[in-house]
C-alpha cells in the first residue's frame, strides 16, 4: 500500500504566488515563475498544483518537460507541451495565419512546415509559441507549464528566453521547473528573476512542523496524534525532503514499525532497534538505478563515514574533480549528497538512510578494494597525515582489513589527541588502537603508555590497572619498558586520588629498573613519587617532595624529558607557595613555557589552570582562569576543565557570588563523579564545606563535611582551610566571634602541626584582623605579617589593610586610619562579603576609637546582610547603630528605591517621598495633601531631610531631588535613578 499524501505541505507561499501569476494571466498580464530546488523537494508537485489550479479556473494547457535520456531533440519541452494542448484542445492552424507553419517546424503533423532548410529563429518561433497561447487563452488565459528544464538543450533555453522577455502582454503564465544545479538554464532563470522578468521560487526543506502535517496527512490521521518516535526516524530519514519523507512513511508502515492501534498510529513496542536497511530500503531502487561510475564514487564516499573529501576521492577513484562533481549531481545521486557549506572542498551524505542504502549494497569484496584506493588516496594527497587525515586513514585502513595498520594509526591520532588535551577522543582512539595490535606486544606497550596518560585524565583508573596485569604477561617486554608502563599506572592513580594504589606502583616500578637505573628512567619515577609524598599527612612532607621534584626537573630538563620537567615545576610551584607567592608564580610561568616550547598543549592547560588561580588570588583577575576552563571544554580535557571550574567555583565564594558557586560545583560534582576523578571529587566536596561556611549555614557546613570524610577526604590534611576559611567564617556571620578566634586557632595549629601553610587559612589576614580588633595582636604582629613573602594575595591583604586601619585608629591618627581604610576598601572590592564584614568589625572598632565614619559603614553593613538574609550580622549593625544614636533602618517598602548616597545617610522611604515632592517646589501644605499626611509630618521629614544631607535649605534640597530624580516629578514608588555606588566610606554631603 502506497501512503501518499493527498495535500501540499509547507508551500503555502508558493501556491500563493503561482495562484496569483495564474489570476493575472487570466487578466491579459502574462509573466514567469521559476521552480528552483534539489531533487525531492516538490518542484514538480508545484507545478502539479499549478496545473490543478489553471484547469479549475478553465484556463488553456501546455504542459512538457525536458529530458537526458536518449539522443538530445531541439525543442522537446515546446514540443511536447503543444501536443498536449493540441491531444486535448484542437486549435486550428489558419487562427494563427504565416506562425502556423514555423510552429510545423516543431509539430509537422499538426501543419506542414515551410520549404526549404530548418531556420531555428527563436525569435520566429518564440512570436509563434506566444501567438498560440494567446489564442489558446484567449478570454480566459493560458498556463505554459515546463518541467526538468536543468535537462532543456541550448536551442529550448534560447527560446524560453524570447517568451520570457515577452510573455508579459498575453494572457500566459509560463511555470518553470528545474533542479538547482549549475549550468545555462539555472543562470537564465536567475538572470531573469534579477531584471525583473520572472518570479523565482525556492522552496525549503520543510520543518519538522510541517513534517509532522505531512505524516499525518500520509498516514491520514490527526497531525498532533503522530507518534513522536515516528516522527523522529522521518526526520531522521529524510531531513526534511518530501520525497524521501514519503518514502521513509512508507517504509515505516510496510515493516510495521508503525503501526495502527484503533483510531491510532503507535511506533512498534521492538525489542531490537530498527534496522537501517529497513528505512533505506526506499533508496535502494535509486541507487541500484546508478551507472557503475556513480556507484563507485558513492561507494568510495561512504567509507570516509557521513562527509567526504572531494579531492580524495577523486583521487581514491581515478577521476578529475570536475568529473565526481558532475556524477554527484546526477539526478538519481543529488538528493543523497550535497556540498558541505560549513568546510569547502568537502561532501556529506544529506540523511543518514542515504548513506546506510550505499552501504547496504556494498559487498566485501567492494569494500576492501574502494577502502585500500582511498586510504593510499589520502596518503598521497596529505603526505605525513597531518591532523584529522591520520584518524581517516585508520578508519579507512580498518575498512579494508587492514587491522596491524590500523592499528598504529589509531594510536598514532589518539597520541595526538593526548597531546592537544582531548583526553576522552584519546581514550576512543587508542583503546580502539589497543584492541588492534593484539598480535605486536611491542606496539601494544607503547599504545598503553599513552592510554594510561589518557585514563588517568578521564578519570578511569580500573581500565587502566587491568591494562596493565593483562600486559605484564607479556615476556617480549623488557624490565625498564615495564617500569614505564607501571609509572604511568602510578600517575593515573595518583591523579584519581589513589595514593596507596599508586605508591605500590612506584614501588614495582623501581624494582623493574633496580639499583643501576639510568638517571632518566629515575626522573620519571621520582616526579610522581614526589607528588604522592606531598599528599601525605606528616611534617616533613612538603621537604620530600621538593627534594624529589627539584631532582626529576634537574634531569628532565637537561634530557630533556618535557612532561616530567612540567609536572615537576607545577609541583614546585605549590610548594613554594607555602613561602613565597612570586616564587611560585615564576615555577608556573616555567612549565607553562615549557609546555609551549616542546607543544605539550595538555601540560599548557593545566599550566594555565593553576596560572588562573594564581592570578586570581594574588589580584583577583579571573580572567586566565576563565580562558584555561573554555579551552579545556574545546579540547576534551575534562580533568583540566573540572579543575578550572572548581577554581572558578572558590573565587565565586570568595567573591559572595554564592548561586554561581553552587551552580559549578554541582555541575562539577556531578561530572567528576561520573568520571571517578576522586581526587577532584574531594576538593570539590571541601569546596562545598567553604560554601556552606560562607552561606553562614551551620548545618549545611556539617553535612557537607560529613560527606567530605565518606568520600575519603582527608580532614586531618585540609583542616586549615576547613577551620579557617570555612568554620571560622561561618562563625562569624553567626556573630560567634569566640568561635571564630577558636576555628582560627585551630587551623594555625594544624598547619604548625603539619608543617604547611595553607593561604586561604587566614593565618596572613582575618586571624590577624580579629587578634589586631580584641588587642592580642598589635604592631609587631602586623608588621610580621606584611614582611612575609608568602602574605601577598589579595584575599589576605584586605584583611591586613583593615587591621592597619585599625591600629592607626586606636593610635589616634584618625586621617592616616581612614586612608588605610580606602585602600582597604579598594584591596576588598571584588569580596563583597567579606568586605561587608569587615566593614561590620571596623564599624565597631571606630565607633569606640572615635575615627572614621562607622554609622556609615555600620548602615551599608546592614543593609548587605538584611538583603542577604544574614540576620546575626544584621541585628548586629542596627545594635551598634543605636548605639551611636543613629536612626536605625527600618526596611519599609520602598527603601530599595532609594539611592545609595542617600540610604548610605540613613535617608527613609517616607523621606525619600518628600524629597521626590521638593523637586516639583511644592509647599508642606500640597505634599501633605499628595501623601495624605499632616503639614506638621512633612514640616519633621524636611528637617530630617536637611541634617541628614548637610544641605542649608528647602531650595538646597529642591536642587538635590532635581539632582538626584530629574526634572520630572516621579510616582510614589518608581525606581529613581543611582547616580552613585554604594558609599562604603561615609562621605559627607556638601
Amino acid at each position: 500500500m502506497e501512503y501518499r499524501s493527498l495535500i501540499v505541505v509547507g508551500r503555502s507561499e508558493e501556491l500563493r504566488v503561482v495562484d496569483d501569476a495564474l489570476s493575472a494571466a487570466r487578466d491579459g498580464r502574462g509573466g514567469a515563475v521559476f521552480v528552483v530546488g534539489e531533487s525531492g523537494i516538490g518542484k514538480s508537485r508545484l507545478i502539479t498544483e499549478g496545473i490543478e489550479l489553471a484547469n479549475a479556473a478553465g484556463m488553456a494547457l501546455l504542459r512538457g518537460r525536458a529530458s537526458a535520456i536518449g539522443p538530445s531533440v531541439s525543442f522537446r519541452p515546446f514540443t511536447e507541451a503543444i501536443l498536449h494542448l493540441l491531444r486535448t484542445e484542437p486549435v486550428e492552424p489558419s487562427a494563427l495565419g504565416s506562425y502556423a507553419t514555423v510552429l510545423g517546424r516543431l509539430v509537422p503533423e499538426w501543419c506542414d512546415p515551410p520549404a526549404g532548410p530548418a531556420v531555428e529563429s527563436p525569435v520566429t518561433l518564440g512570436e509563434a509559441v506566444l501567438r498560440l497561447t494567446g489564442v489558446a487563452g484567449e478570454g480566459r488565459g493560458c498556463l505554459l507549464a515546463l518541467d526538468d528544464l536543468h535537462d532543456a538543450d541550448t536551442a529550448s533555453l534560447a527560446l524560453l528566453e524570447y517568451l520570457i522577455d515577452n510573455v508579459d502582454r498575453q494572457p500566459t503564465l509560463l511555470l518553470c521547473g528545474l533542479r538547482e544545479t549549475d549550468g545555462a538554464a539555472l543562470a537564465l532563470v536567475r538572470d531573469a528573476a534579477q531584471r525583473g522578468r520572472g518570479r523565482l521560487l525556492e522552496p525549503a526543506r520543510l520543518t519538522r512542523a510541517d513534517l509532522r502535517a505531512l505524516v499525518g496527512a500520509r498516514l491520514g490521521t490527526d497531525p498532533e496524534t503522530v507518534p513522536a518516535g515516528a516522527l523522529e526516524l522521518v526526520w531522521a530519514g529524510s531531513a526534511g525532503n518530501p520525497f524521501l519523507a514519503e518514502e521513509v512513511v512508507t517504509a515505516l508502515v510496510q515493516e510495521q514499525v508503525v503501526v495502527r492501534e484503533g483510531p491510532l498510529w503507535v511506533v512498534a513496542d521492538r525489542a531490537d532497534p530498527v534496522p537501517p536497511p529497513a528505512l533505506a530500503r526506499p533508496l535502494s531502487t535509486r541507487i541500484a538505478a546508478l551507472d557503475e561510475r556513480t556507484r563507485d564514487v558513492l561507494s568510495a564516499a561512504v567509507l570516509f563515514g557521513s562527509r567526504f573529501p572531494l579531492a580524495v576521492l577523486a583521487r581514491a577513484i581515478s577521476l578529475t574533480e570536475d568529473d565526481v562533481v558532475s556524477l554527484l549531481r546526477d539526478d538519481l545521486a543529488g538528493p543523497l549528497v550535497e556540498p558541505d557549506p560549513e568546510d569547502a572542498g568537502w561532501y556529506t551524505f544529506r540523511h543518514p538512510l542515504g548513506r546506510a542504502a550505499v552501504l547496504a549494497q556494498l559487498g566485501d569484496e567492494d569494500r576492501i578494494r574502494l577502502a585500500t584506493r582511498a586510504a593510499d588516496a589520502v596518503d598521497s594527497v596529505h603526505p605525513g597525515l597531518p591532523g584529522e587525515w591520520c584518524e581517516l586513514a585508520a578508519t579507512l585502513r580498518l575498512a579494508a582489513d587492514q587491522r596491524p595498520a590500523a592499528g598504529r594509526l589509531f594510536a598514532e591520532s589518539g597520541r595526538r589527541a593526548l597531546d592537544r588535551g582531548a583526553s576522552t577522543a584519546a581514550v576512543a582512539l587508542l583503546s580502539q588502537a589497543w584492541e588492534l595490535l593484539a598480535g605486536d606486544p611491542a606496539s601494544r606497550a607503547d599504545t598503553l603508555e599513552q592510554l594510561l596518560l589518557a585514563l588517568a585524565e578521564d578519570g578511569l583508573v580500573d581500565r587502566a590497572l587491568s591494562s596493565v596485569a593483562a600486559l605484564d604477561r607479556f615476556d617480549a617486554l623488557t624490565p625498564a619498558r615495564r617500569a614505564v608502563l607501571h609509572t604511568r599506572l602510578a600517575w593515573a592513580l595518583e591523579v584519581a586520588g589513589r595514593v596507596d594504589e599508586a605508591l605500590a606502583q612506584v614501588d614495582t616500578a623501581r624494582a623493574l629498573l633496580g639499583p643501576d637505573a639510568a638517571a632518566a628512567d629515575v626522573a620519571v619515577i621520582d616526579v610522581v613519587a614526589a607528588h604522592l609524598a606531598y599528599d601525605q599527612p606528616g611534617p616533613d612532607r612538603r621537604a620530600a617532595a621538593e627534594a624529589l621534584a627539584r631532582r626529576a626537573a634537574t634531569v628532565a630538563e637537561s634530557v630533556p624529558l618535557p612532561v616530567v620537567a612540567c609536572q615537576a615545576w607545577l609541583l614546585l610551584a605549590a610548594i613554594a607557595r607555602q613561602r613565597d607567592a612570586a616564587e611560585a608564580t615564576a615555577h608556573l610561568e616555567h612549565a607553562h613555557s615549557l609546555a609551549v616550547l616542546h607543544r605539550l598543549p595538555l601540560w599548557e592547560l593545566h599550566a594555565l589552570v593553576r596560572l588562573g588561580n594564581d592570578d586570581a588570588l594574588r589580584t583577583g583577575d579571573l580572567t586566565r582562569l576563565n580562558r584555561a576552563r573554555e579551552q579545556a571544554s574545546a579540547a576534551g580535557s575534562v580533568t583540566a576543565r573540572y579543575q578550572a571550574e572548581a577554581g572558578l567555583a572558590l573565587h565565586a565564594i570568595l567573591r559572595g557570588e554564592l548561586a554561581e558557586a553552587t551552580e559549578l560545583l554541582d555541575d562539577a560534582l556531578d561530572a567528576t563523579i561520573r568520571f571517578r576523578q576522586a581526587e577532584t571529587t574531594r576538593y570539590v566536596l571541601l569546596l562545598r564545606v567553604v560554601l556552606a561556611g560562607h552561606r553562614g549555614d551551620r548545618a549545611a557546613l556539617t553535612e557537607a563535611l560529613t560527606e567530605f570524610g565518606r568520600r575519603r577526604g582527608d580532614v586531618t590534611l585540609h583542616a586549615p582551610r576547613i577551620h579557617g576559611l570555612a568554620g571560622a567564617f561561618c562563625a562569624l556571620l553567626e556573630e560567634d566571634h569566640a568561635r571564630a578566634r577558636e576555628d582560627l586557632a585551630l587551623a594555625a595549629h594544624h598547619e604548625e602541626a603539619g608543617g604547611d601553610i595553607d593561604h586561604l587559612s587566614g593565618r596572613f589576614g582575618l586571624h590577624l584582623l580579629l587578634r589586631v580588633l580584641d588587642g592580642t595582636a598589635g604592631r609587631p604582629e602586623w608588621r610580621a605579617v606584611h614582611a612575609d613573602p608568602a602574605a601577598t594575595l589579595r584575599w589576605d591583604r584586605q584583611f591586613a589593610e583593615f587591621a592597619r586601619a585599625v591600629l592607626l585608629g586606636r593610635e589616634g591618627k584618625r586621617r592616616q586610619a581612614e586612608r588605610a581604610m580606602v585602600e582597604a576598601l579598594r584591596i576588598a572590592e571584588p569580596y563583597a562579603t567579606s568586605r561587608h564584614l569587615a566593614l561590620r568589625l571596623v564599624g565597631e572598632a571606630a565607633l569606640d576609637d572615635g575615627w572614621g565614619d562607622p554609622v556609615g559603614w555600620l548602615r551599608a553593613a546592614e543593609r548587605y546582610f538584611h538583603r542577604g538574609k544574614v540576620p546575626a550580622v544584621a541585628r548586629a549593625c542596627r545594635a551598634l547603630l543605636r548605639r551611636t544614636g543613629a536612626r536605625v533602618p527600618q526596611h519599609r517598602a520602598g527603601t530599595d528605591d532609594i539611592p545609595a548616597r542617600l540610604r548610605s545617610a540613613g535617608v527613609t522611604a517616607r523621606e525619600y517621598e518628600v524629597l521626590g515632592l521638593l523637586a516639583g517646589r511644592l509647599n508642606n501644605q500640597e505634599i501633605a495633601a499628595r501623601l495624605h499626611l499632616s503639614p506638621r509630618t512633612v514640616e519633621r521629614h524636611v528637617g530630617n531631610l536637611l541634617t541628614k544631607t548637610g544641605l542649608p535649605n528647602r531650595i538646597a534640597l529642591s536642587a538635590l531631588a532635581l539632582d538626584v530624580l530629574g526634572p520630572s516629578e516621579p510616582s510614589l514608588h518608581s525606581t529613581m535613578l543611582d547616580l552613585a555606588q554604594e558609599a562604603t566610606t561615609g562621605e559627607a554631603f556638601a
